[in-house]
């Protein structure tokens, strides 16, 4: 470990001597971020270090500043994904294994037989049943006829099928929404994290480029006087 890591400097806001690989310095915080810090702490001079837990305190208030501006009051979705930032926390997850665990034994149920009324196979096997129960009753085969033309009887069945299976569907069709609704909450979730910490990327690469221009302004500036002391120089021995 370098001299430089065990040094210990004083954080300028919660004034804790920390370790250098703990600090960050002020010149390199974003100008919006600074004016966060400085409402709280009008002394705040630019030429120290803040340690990393306060300077990301601050950076996840400028970001509810700015979802306050643009959004107005937050939802509780936007608290999340703000506390997963500050957290450094990551917020996709898997919708199918979350709502398998979450789902009843009645909507397990609902979904099956909603899967087995929309196939083939219970139409074939449907179809094989009317025309088995049509051909009982019309063709006399056996000695008495339990529902004989215009088969009441199957009708009230069929009614019966449809007054159950119409509700079934209806279960399984609002289970699929409410899965679609937390599937859309949670790409809502990742899509704002992610805009935020992009724009928060942005921010320190304007600013670290800010810097970097006027680093190379003042070299450019101390070459130029050096080349007119040189210069002068020469004049002088000429």
């Amino acid at each position: 470990m370098s001299s430089n890591q065990k040094k210990t400097v004083i954080c300028a806001v919660c004034k804790q001597p920390k370790k250098m690989s703990e600090l960050f310095p002020l010149e390199m915080v974003h100008d919006s971020v600074v004016k966060i810090i400085q409402e709280e702490h009008p002394e705040l001079q630019r030429t120290g270090y803040i340690c990393l837990k306060d300077l990301n305190n601050y950076r996840i208030e400028f970001i509810k500043k700015v979802l306050e501006e643009e959004k107005g009051e937050l939802t509780a979705l936007e608290e999340e994904v703000i506390k997963s930032i500050k957290e450094q926390e990551t917020v996709a997850k898997d919708i199918n294994a979350e709502y398998e665990q979450r789902i009843t034994f009645g909507a397990r149920v609902s979904d099956k037989l909603s899967s087995f009324g929309g196939s083939w196979k219970f139409i074939l096997s449907f179809l094989a049943v009317l025309l088995l129960w049509i051909a009982l009753n019309s063709l006399m085969i056996l000695h008495k006829m339990f529902d004989p033309f215009p088969f009441i009887l199957l009708n009230l069945v069929l009614s019966c099928l449809a007054a159950i299976q119409a509700p079934i569907i209806l279960m399984s069709q609002n289970r699929q929404e409410n899965k679609d609704r937390l599937r859309s909450e949670y790409d809502y979730r990742v899509n704002l994290k992610a805009e935020l910490e992009i724009r928060n990327l942005h921010q320190k690469m304007d600013h670290f480029l800010r810097k970097e221009w006027q680093t190379l302004l003042e070299i450019q500036q101390i070459q130029v006087e050096l080349m007119k002391e040189l210069s002068e120089r020469k004049e002088k021995k000429t």
